[in-house]
């Protein structure tokens, strides 16, 4: 449950605030249990673990995990899990400076609710020296991200001079990163840019694309972002592209080929009733989104490529569709 704060609620603590709204929010929670839920991570502020003193200010991002509902009707509070960490990274190549992994859909990157496994906690139990590299603790070595339901290439950082070094290719965008996807619809161009601006919609949750004004400008209420693809295959009710993207953005890809009427397969978060429909008979549980080429140059000045295939498990969706 999202709950965006208004100027009016703002300079409150963040377990007085659910207490007090306890009753609005259909909880029956004590502020006492609140505090309990805040400290197991139940509750968050701005997709991070707070603290009940927590001063809430205006345009926080307050989420409520499913947990919430179920523990009210017990009126229980659950104990802190346990994380059982997976198997050992996917790592494709491995130096004192930098590891490239291939990280697969359903890991959390870093964040998320408590008792969630994380790369962020995988990568501390197998490098703990990699706990001090970064500039942010919950986020050790990590220069940058894939959404959880996305498969694909990253770079970790392992020493701080590495990590300064890629991020800094990645502001000044010289980092090369390209994606394969499979979206709904034939797209009769050959390649294309997408270029609308993207900002995160009022429910906080999701992005969403501004696309160009009634006076044919770009929209500038958002941050901007652009999206290059070209045509991999075209099938009879969907097309394979291969995408680069320019800039960085929460949901970048997903977001703009919704905008652009041609949403990802497996995306249920930006499609429409009929495509969310689709996907469920495809039975994915992931978005058909895979980072699978990346290029960087390391500290001695030599560009690193790699590349990866296809999961078999989207292969496969391929042959279905032919």
């Amino acid at each position: 449950m999202p709950i965006i704060i208004t100027e009016e609620q703002a300079k409150q603590r963040l377990d007085k605030f659910l207490s007090d709204n306890k009753d609005k929010n259909k909880q029956l929670f004590s502020r006492q249990q609140i505090q309990k839920l805040i400290k197991q991570g139940l509750i968050t502020v701005n997709n991070q673990t707070s603290k009940p003193h927590y001063l809430i200010k205006e345009k926080d991002l307050i989420i409520i995990d499913d947990n919430w509902e179920l523990l009210s009707k017990e009126k229980t509070i659950i104990t802190q899990p346990i994380k059982i960490l997976p198997e050992p990274l996917n790592i494709l190549a491995e130096t004192e400076e930098y590891l490239v992994i291939n990280k697969p859909a359903g890991l959390i990157v870093h964040g998320g609710t408590k008792g969630a496994i994380t790369l962020a906690d995988i990568l501390i139990d197998q490098y703990p020296k990699i706990k001090k590299i970064g500039d942010d603790p919950d986020r050790p070595g990590i220069v940058h991200r894939l959404d959880k339901e996305v498969s694909g290439l990253m770079v970790i950082a392992k020493t701080q001079d590495s990590f300064d070094n890629i991020k800094k290719q990645f502001k000044q965008r010289k980092v090369i990163k390209k994606y394969t996807t499979l979206v709904y619809g034939q797209i009769s161009l050959e390649d294309s840019t997408i270029s609308f601006p993207i900002k995160r919609a009022p429910d906080g949750f999701k992005m969403i694309a501004l696309p160009i004004t009634k006076k044919g400008q770009l929209n500038q209420d958002g941050r901007s972002a652009m999206t290059e693809f070209s045509i991999l295959k075209r099938f009879i009710n969907y097309t394979l592209l291969k995408i680069k993207i320019k800039t960085g953005r929460t949901h970048q890809i997903r977001v703009h080929m919704s905008a652009y009427d041609h949403p990802i397969v497996g995306d249920n978060i930006y499609s429409k009733a009929k495509t969310r429909a689709q996907n469920n008979k495809f039975n994915l549980d992931r978005v058909f989104l895979v980072a699978d080429e990346l290029s960087f140059v390391d500290l001695s000045g030599n560009e690193q490529k790699f590349t990866i295939n296809l999961p078999n498990k989207l292969k496969d969706l391929l042959e279905k569709i032919k």
